[in-house]
């Protein structure tokens, strides 16, 4: 009897255990739980409009060492500082493999050799034809005043012997016009080779000078005190997008013009930063500025804006380079820091704002989900201003609730199952 009673109380449990867990599935089934709406109040008060960005440090006055014209397509690196490397101005920080432009010096040299050679041989040959002119003259001349002796003896002369001198004298000085054209001639002819020796003997002293001074400018020398930043190796065969490039070495093969090294500018430095096309029209030349440097932290430097460029990239990505030079650097300062930046914009009290979170734009209208007795609808708004985190706008009332998300978006309840497959785990 005891054991009946027993199997009897254990069924009456296990059945109302079952009338229970499907008491709860009914219901989680059944029952839509609602999902609360992020909200926020619209507020009057004081908003500071300002801009911040992260960008690195660089020198102001950076001087960059590059590859100089070498006459080859290409050159090789010889000796190089090391990175960090501090030097002072006049001291060689790279060097470059001068092998092919010492052979084009030795070729110059041997060509100015030879056209100095030639000077000198057209010179002798036009000293030797002048002598042979001015001898032709004179011996000329010398027929010339003889035959003009023998023409005042014709008065006493047969009149053939007086026609004979007669035609003698003319004869002579037909000689003597033609010694003089022709000592004209030949000492033109002569200058001129000469010249031309000349012309050649100075084209190769440019070009042994021009391949002196191609070796001296393969030896580079730093015009400021500083550190050496070695630049990327850049002079690859292929790349890829998001590539990373190894810092130049000995060794390495470059081309004229390649940046090789940098030296900062120890005493200038400058804070270049990427911002987003919104915050264009926040800022301005000559704006303070407040950085700070986050491998120098706890430290606030002050600077203002140098430059804001003009506003370019994809659609969907537009942007512009701001800079920012700094008051007072620190030592400890290093190209490619990254520096946090906050411009203070301006400032306007007593104005309607809310969190730009809150503001929608649509077809260039701005506007709000404002709570309504039917629940949260779109409203339309005039945006006056805003910055990175709020929005100053027209067209609300102070304390108006809107939303925080668009409630046509909103996250949709668990589905049925999982509802109800909760309910039973509980």
């Amino acid at each position: 009897m005891r054991f009946r009673i027993t199997v009897i109380l254990a069924v009456v449990a296990v059945i109302a255990a079952v009338a229970f867990g499907a008491r709860k599935l009914v219901k989680a089934v059944t029952t839509q739980p609602v999902v609360e709406l992020p909200s926020t109040k619209v507020r009057r008060g004081r908003v500071t409009i300002s801009v911040t960005a992260r960008g690195e440090l660089q020198g102001g006055n950076t001087e960059m060492i590059v590859v100089p014209p070498t006459g080859a397509d290409s050159t090789a690196i010889t000796s190089l500082r090391e990175p960090g490397e501090m030097v002072e101005a006049g001291d060689v920080v790279v060097e470059f493999d001068t092998t092919l432009q010492e052979y084009n010096l030795r070729e110059a040299e041997a060509d100015l050799a030879e056209a100095e050679q030639m000077v000198i041989q057209a010179q002798a040959t036009s000293n030797a034809g002048d002598e042979e002119n001015r001898y032709a003259l004179l011996q000329a001349q010398s027929d010339v005043t003889q035959a003009e002796l023998d023409v005042r003896a014709n008065k006493i002369q047969p009149a053939l012997k007086a026609r004979q001198n007669e035609i003698a004298l003319d004869a002579a000085r037909g000689r003597l016009r033609q010694a003089e054209q022709n000592l004209a001639n030949k000492t033109a002819n002569t200058s001129a080779g000469v010249a031309i020796q000349q012309a050649n003997l100075g084209k190769a002293k440019v070009t042994a000078e021009m391949n002196r001074k191609i070796i001296e400018g393969m030896s580079v020398k730093a015009k400021t005190s500083g550190y050496v930043n070695i630049q990327p190796n850049t002079n690859v065969n292929f790349w890829y997008s998001g590539m990373t490039f190894q810092n130049l070495q000995l060794g390495d093969t470059v081309y004229a013009g390649m940046p090789v090294a940098q030296i900062p500018d120890m005493k200038n430095w400058e804070v270049s930063a990427r911002i987003g096309e919104l915050d264009r029209g926040h800022l301005a030349v000559g704006q303070n500025v407040s950085l700070t440097v986050v491998s120098l932290p706890g430290r606030t430097f002050a600077g203002r804006v140098k430059t804001v460029s003009g506003t370019t990239g994809s659609p969907w990505d537009r942007h512009f380079e701001c800079r920012m030079t700094l008051d007072k650097p620190s030592s400890e300062m290093r190209p490619g820091m990254t520096s946090n930046m906050v411009v203070t914009a301006e400032s306007l009290d007593g104005v309607l704002w809310i969190p730009s979170q809150a503001l929608y734009e649509s077809d260039g209208k701005a506007f709000v989900y404002l709570r309504t007795p039917r629940g949260f609808m779109p409203h339309d708004v005039t945006l006056l201003n805003r910055s990175e985190s709020q929005a100053v706008v027209k067209g609300l009332n102070e304390d108006d609730v809107v939303a925080m998300s668009n409630p046509e978006q909103q996250t949709k309840p668990a589905g049925t199952q999982n509802g109800a497959m909760q309910a039973l785990q509980k």
